[in-house]
């Protein structure tokens, strides 16, 4: 009953109260008609909230957020499908849906009606410009009656989770054959491509493609001779992010975290088998690389680790290039990280600095053969990278030296 009374709105008190004063003033009069409006006016908020109340109990509520991801500044739909399920005919709906301040105001909807067995669907559009993972929900609904006498909110126990990746930047790819991803459409290389099954050709046989004839060493040994079956690697990469905070200041920090997503986005897309490896060392794998990647970085903050120690171990146990994402690195710790790339393997880096200022991690990884690029905003992102990769068919791995964006800041 105190639950009823709390329902009921101000219109539903003040029918209580004018009731009630109807009635004791029939009595005391006497007046019997008084008393019969009193008594009508007294009951009709009661039963109203009592009808309200059965129909608050038979609702479903199914939720839909598309896409369930999405690049910050991006807008997903998100549908709420009310169902009834009871026998009854249900009053006016009043939903709101509970949406954190970073998503946008709370929407607010009316259904009318709902028939037994009927449905009824709201669908508005949500995003934000802060990466994060968001619970959205659960939603409130306030049944109200047909006279505006009683409230009653019910919240569901459902949930939809949004999460907001880093604003991916769309890098190109660059045309540098080889060299980036290898001779195939499908981001592979034939070991034969790099010259490793050059070491035991065997003699040509009827029916072996001439395009597997293998010169130098036809004219070694005198008779034709064909590279033996070609094994496929996949290309691979290890994309190292300095997520310290002392790296950074909070500007910075997210434009390495929209680097990193940007080129491990540009990765996937081309076919490469790459790890994300943070200062803390390497993200395991949930998934597809793609998934782990944006999951990771969406939710990402600065850590308080002070060495890549961590970071540099793992870059050492896997082979590939090494695509680095780097703040304001000390020169002892950038040849650490330049010690990390194994063998002959590329070694390319993204050091992010104010404009006009140069930095000592990008001279010590220039001078131990890598490929470096100072950007200042995102918006020289996509140049940079492109920058980093210019030439570099013609370049020998152990080769380095300052792109334009970094000898210029």
């Amino acid at each position: 009953m105190r639950g009823l009374l709390r329902a009921l709105t101000v219109r539903g008190r003040s029918f209580i109260a004018a009731g009630a004063a109807a009635i004791v003033c029939g009595v005391l009069i006497p007046e019997a008609d008084l008393v019969r409006i009193g008594a009508l006016l007294l009951v009709l908020p009661l039963l109203s909230a009592l009808t309200a109340g059965r129909a608050r109990y038979r609702l479903s509520c199914v939720r839909t957020v598309s896409p369930p991801r999405l690049p910050a500044g991006q807008t997903a739909s998100m549908t709420i499908r009310l169902t009834n399920v009871s026998r009854l005919r249900t009053g006016l709906l009043l939903a709101e849906d509970t949406v954190p301040y970073a998503l946008g105001s709370r929407p607010r909807f009316v259904f009318e009606g709902i028939g037994a067995g009927g449905s009824r669907s709201y669908t508005y559009q949500l995003g934000s410009e802060s990466r994060g993972k968001y619970t959205v929900g659960p939603l409130r609904v306030r049944v109200a009656d047909s006279f505006g006498l009683v409230s009653i909110t019910r919240a569901f126990t459902s949930t939809s989770v949004l999460t907001v990746t880093p604003r991916i930047i769309p890098l190109s790819r660059p045309p540098l054959g080889g060299y980036w991803l290898g001779d195939s459409e499908h981001g592979r290389r034939s070991i034969a491509a790099s010259g490793e099954d050059d070491i035991a050709p065997r003699a040509y046989r009827t029916g072996d493609s001439l395009q597997r004839v293998h010169w130098r060493s036809t004219a070694r040994y005198g008779e034709l001779m064909v590279r033996r079956e070609e094994q496929y690697w996949r290309n691979t990469a290890s994309l190292f992010l300095d997520t310290r905070r002392s790296s950074y200041s909070s500007a910075l920090f997210e434009l390495a975290v929209t680097a990193a997503a940007s080129v491990g986005v540009h990765l996937a897309g081309e076919g490469f088998e790459a790890r994300l490896v943070t200062a803390e060392g390497e993200v395991p794998r949930q998934g597809s690389f793609r998934d782990t990647l944006l999951d990771t970085l969406a939710v990402l903050r600065p850590s308080r680790a002070v060495s890549l120690e961590a970071g540099t171990q793992a870059l050492g146990t896997a082979g590939g290039q090494v695509i680095a994402v780097l703040g304001d690195v000390p020169p002892a710790q950038a040849r650490e990280l330049a010690a990390a790339r194994r063998g002959t393997a590329r070694g390319v880096a993204l050091v992010l600095a104010e404009e006009g200022r140069g930095t000592d991690a990008a001279q010590v990884l220039t001078g131990a053969g890598w490929r470096v690029a100072v950007v200042s905003d995102a918006a020289r992102l996509a140049a940079a990278w492109q920058e980093l990769y210019r030439g570099g068919a013609d370049r020998p791995a152990g080769s380095g030296g300052l792109t334009k964006e970094a000898a210029h800041g």
